[in-house]
């Protein structure tokens, strides 16, 4: 049996969209990507869908693009590879800011690279205390994509952003919540009804208001947004046919620390 890379469920005005590859801590690959958008796009034109919850299964939300498929996979054209995997991640980020309903991310592992891009352009971050965070793409010879450049600075500050980006810390939920990364903080084991008791309020709440608020917020980022998404593609693409690149994903695999040359 195919394995399910997104799964979707709808309840009471609530849907949920659970990133499905435990086994690689929810890597976003081409195929969990191409579901994600589909089933994104389906909440605009479904009126039953008051309100988004994206979350991940297993022990992760997700740790970002799929190293080992960079790594094991493709043609040997690694800037087809990530042009093709950001044009796919960049559409899914601009549909969760067009989609007049608010977004949800419930964190429920670590969130890394993509995955951290992806949690901050939702409207809303709820987090489990075993939740961390780190941006991920530095270290590895990269640059952010996702809108990772616009939504970091916006809540947290271009300074702190650029301590994020150089330093590379792996982040605990408490320190996300102080940063204002994340919004809530609960338990591990709540997580669940706390993410569930969040929306199901939300979804009660005046709609055509929250779809005002939300075009509003996109207003004042949404130009940017637009083309720091673009700018931040071709920029990864020049990232990954570095020398540094090729040495950080063989320290990944080889786990160890990349020596890095600046070329």
């Amino acid at each position: 049996m195919a394995q399910e890379y997104v799964l979707f469920e709808k309840k009471e005005g609530v849907a949920i969209l659970t990133m499905n590859r435990p086994e690689r801590y929810n890597a976003m690959g081409f195929e969990m990507a191409e579901k994600m958008e589909r089933r994104i796009e389906e909440c605009f034109t479904d009126s039953e869908i008051k309100v988004l919850v994206i979350t991940g299964s297993g022990k992760a939300f997700s740790s970002g693009g799929d190293m080992k498929a960079v790594k094991e996979d493709f043609s040997g054209d690694r800037k087809g590879f990530f042009r093709d995997l950001t044009k796919r991640l960049h559409r899914i980020i601009t549909d969760i800011r067009l989609l007049p309903k608010p977004v949800i991310a419930s964190i429920n592992g670590p969130a890394g690279g993509a995955g951290f891009s992806l949690a901050m352009a939702c409207d809303l971050r709820i987090a489990s205390e075993s939740a961390r965070f780190k941006q991920a793409y530095t270290s590895m010879g990269l640059c952010p994509d996702g809108g990772w450049t616009v939504f970091v600075p916006a809540a947290i500050g271009s300074s702190k952003a650029m301590e994020l980006l150089l330093t590379d810390p792996f982040i605990d939920a408490k320190q996300a919540h102080s940063l204002g990364i994340i919004n809530f903080v609960v338990p591990d084991d709540q997580l669940r009804d706390k993410t569930w008791e969040l929306a199901k309020k939300i979804s009660k709440g005046p709609l055509f208001a929250f779809a005002k608020v939300k075009e509003l917020i996109n207003l004042r980022l949404f130009d940017l947004m637009e083309k720091q998404l673009e700018r931040e593609r071709q920029a990864i693409m020049e990232c990954c046919a570095t020398e540094d690149f090729n040495e950080a994903l063989n320290a990944f695999f080889e786990k160890r620390e990349a020596k890095f040359k600046g070329r």
